[in-house]
């Protein structure tokens, strides 16, 4: 269930995956300066299409096919936005971020904070992520929390369509790097998306299922998992919020504690290895902030503490309804 946003004229049906593509033509349409660039982006389009038509509507010089060089494409795009223009580059795969992981946390990370405030840094990075397609290694990580370890980068995730296109917009108009997560199973997900109605922060969470027994907090691809649980929760008499984070840093802690204080349970989930995750840090934070109000610890679900495994057992590693569900019988037992 989502809140409903009333329905303009300019309401259309889209995959998330058109949903992005239409929001980098309105970044480029109404910034001269801004700049597409990555493995295949042009004439191929992108790996998932999301440029698709993109070169033949701007050309060549602002829809760039860049070599097969992760550490050139954002080492790159840092002095391109150092010399003014706003770079959108494209990591075709989650696991090959890696390669210019350096450039991202000791360049474009610290360049603001290296200037002492003088230089701003606005560059994107869209990394679709996550598994559930079945695919190769190095083509289904969640490493989301190693850029969220790192001070100074913006990290933001849709889970539908119409957030996908007011948030590829927000990340482009921001002075901070952003790193904007593509849940990739999600690509053809469709849903509405309102081109007129103005766009909610970016870097704000949202209540998509409201509950009063307990709370589920979600992002990016487990979204739709967390409200199907919480639909099948209700059958047994339990009424569970869901919160889509949406902003994985800066976190809206505000959010969930009000959420918490008000239902007393919460369970975390991520497809990431709950070791060292994202969900470690929400705990503690409600820990301190809400411990009063909690009627049972925080829980998290999310993947074991191994190497993504091969398509045939990633269902087994990937959070799915029942354990969502399993959670909260043990949440509710204490």
């Amino acid at each position: 269930m989502k809140p409903d946003r009333g329905r303009s004229k300019l309401t259309t049906t889209m995959t998330l995956a058109k949903a992005i593509t239409n929001g980098l033509d309105k970044v480029l349409a109404s910034n001269d300066r801004a700049i597409l660039m990555g493995e295949d982006i042009g004439r191929l389009g992108g790996v998932y299409r999301i440029t698709e038509g993109l070169i033949d509507k701007y050309g060549a010089h602002r829809v760039i096919d860049s070599p097969l060089g992760e550490a050139g494409i954002v080492g790159g795009a840092v002095g391109m936005a150092l010399r003014g223009h706003s770079p959108l580059v494209e990591i075709q795969f989650d696991g090959f971020v890696f390669p210019a992981f350096s450039q991202i946390t000791t360049q474009l990370a610290k360049m603001h904070a290296r200037s002492e405030g003088r230089l701003t840094v606005p560059v994107v990075i869209r990394i679709p992520y996550g598994g559930g397609i079945g695919s190769i290694e190095h083509h289904s990580e969640s490493p989301e929390a190693l850029f969220v370890h790192t001070a100074g980068l913006r990290v933001i995730t849709p889970s539908n369509a119409h957030d996908a296109y007011w948030m590829i917009q927000q990340a482009a108009e921001c002075k901070d790097p952003v790193i904007y997560l593509e849940p990739k199973r999600r690509y053809w997900l469709k849903g509405e998306v309102d081109t007129e109605a103005p766009a909610l922060d970016a870097f704000k969470a949202q209540i998509v299922h409201p509950g009063e027994d307990a709370t589920i907090v979600a992002y990016g691809p487990l979204v739709p998992i967390a409200l199907a649980a919480a639909e099948a929760a209700r059958e047994d008499g339990r009424s569970v919020e869901v919160i889509d984070l949406r902003s994985l840093s800066p976190i809206d802690f505000d959010t969930i504690t009000e959420s918490v204080q008000k239902t007393g349970r919460l369970i975390i989930t991520h497809e990431a290895p709950t070791f060292g995750g994202l969900g470690g840090e929400i705990a503690a934070r409600i820990s301190e902030r809400a411990f009063l109000s909690l009627e049972a610890p925080v829980l998290r679900v999310g993947g074991f503490h191994m190497p993504y495994p091969i398509s045939k057992v990633e269902s087994q590693y990937l959070p799915d309804i029942d354990k969502l569900l399993e959670a909260l019988d043990r949440s509710f037992a204490y």
